[in-house]
């Protein structure tokens, strides 16, 4: 085990909920133990119904309580506090909408919700359910009530779910989980932002055929979503402006919402004073040159749609930037990466860019963890191992601020 990977001495609760993806917790309990965490599981009476309690205890090596009250006087019934004051980190993977619920509202009527109501540990929740129970109003307000308690939130992923339908609501891979595991364990040290104002643009954009069709790509928003979260942990003003993803806009961040390119390009050169302007969304090339105001019809033979270009806000803020300005940007490439980047890097007058080779296995769109390589002005290069994205953000803001 790589020091890189290794959880020696971590003490992990593993809360486990009442969903069809409780069965991956069993891989989870094994990963965590063979980087050597100590591994206590907690369980709601639900996810009994999904794994049993002897298969999680078998693996983590210890009991597995379930209800507040001991079954003998002699396991105590302070457990709960006991074990919110033991624990390094708290994973409630996976987190079902009620369990989210109760822990957003201070309901502890389960070991599970009790500890977590008693932890003084980092708690991280990974959301898994249904696609509409996701994006649910209340679940969004409940998932957004425990960000601003402070509680960490790994987003779901996109793709089929028990109930047939696609959408987001999967929990991640017990790799994936564990990957962000060690993000939360091993932080890397940031920068000294305060006072500063950061500006950072994530997501894609979409841009609209008719009403009901656009054109967009693959991006998540989840790196730029990082780095401002990254930026405002280091005592920054931060200004986030986001094309359409899922995801929550972190605690303490100025969030502007964008559909469209020319959106973006208004959002972000109307905020073009910041200090360090980080240059993360996906933003689109090309654009319908006509919007149609009804929806287009299917006919017979091909339907051609002429396209013109969008604003290029990256060159537009290099041409701009003053002398003490910090301008980085991004460039995702699938072949010939770093020439591409830096010509790039050149001709839109950056100081940094941040190459991100799609090719490269866990990196690119919608994944939790990415390898880019960091490109300076002044010919410097430095290769960044594969790593969670809120590291990632982190090793950029280190080497860029």
């Amino acid at each position: 085990m790589s020091a890189s990977l290794s959880l020696e001495g971590r003490k992990l609760i593993l809360g486990v909920c009442g969903s069809i993806a409780a069965y991956k917790a069993a891989e989870l309990t094994r990963l965590l133990k063979k980087a050597g965490a100590e591994v206590q599981v907690l369980m709601t009476a639900g996810a009994t119904r999904f794994i049993a309690p002897l298969t999680l205890g078998t693996l983590s090596g210890r009991d597995v309580p379930i209800e507040i009250f001991p079954d003998t006087p002699a396991m105590g019934w302070t457990r709960h506090v006991e074990l919110g004051l033991w624990a390094d980190l708290f994973v409630v993977a996976p987190a079902t909408a009620d369990t989210i619920a109760k822990l957003a509202h201070g309901a502890c009527d389960s070991m599970l919700t009790a500890t977590a109501l008693s932890a003084r540990c980092p708690i991280l929740v990974c959301p898994a359910m249904d696609h509409d129970m996701f994006l649910h109003p209340a679940t969004t307000a409940n998932l957004a009530t425990l960000r601003d308690y402070g509680y960490r939130i790994m987003p779901p992923e996109h793709g089929p779910l028990a109930s047939g339908l696609i959408g987001q609501g999967r929990l991640p891979e017990p790799e994936q989980i564990l990957k962000r595991i060690l993000g939360e364990l091993q932080p890397a040290s940031l920068p000294d932002l305060a006072g500063k104002h950061v500006l950072v643009t994530a997501g894609p954009t979409r841009e609209a055929i008719d009403p009901v069709r656009f054109l967009s790509n693959h991006s998540t928003g989840t790196m730029g979503y990082a780095l401002a979260d990254a930026a405002s942990r280091a005592g920054a003003r931060v200004t986030l402006v986001s094309g359409p993803t899922a995801l929550q806009p972190p605690h303490g961040v100025t969030f502007v919402g964008v559909e469209s390119a020319a959106e973006m390009a208004d959002a972000v050169l109307s905020r073009s004073d910041a200090d360090l302007v980080i240059m993360a969304a996906a933003v689109a090339d090309y654009t319908p040159a006509e919007r149609s105001d009804t929806k287009v019809k299917k006919a017979d033979g091909d339907l051609s749609i002429a396209l013109r270009r969008t604003i290029d806000i990256l060159a537009t803020l290099g041409a701009q930037k003053r002398p003490d300005q910090i301008l980085v940007g991004f460039a995702l490439e699938t072949d010939h990466g770093i020439e591409h980047a830096q010509g790039k890097l050149a001709r839109k007058n950056l100081d940094w860019i941040v190459l991100n080779d799609m090719t490269e296995p866990g990196a690119g769109f919608g994944t939790g963890t990415n390898k880019v390589t960091l490109l300076a002005r002044d010919g410097r290069q430095e290769a960044l191992p594969l790593m969670p994205k809120p590291q990632v953000a982190a090793a950029i803001l280190r080497r860029i601020a």
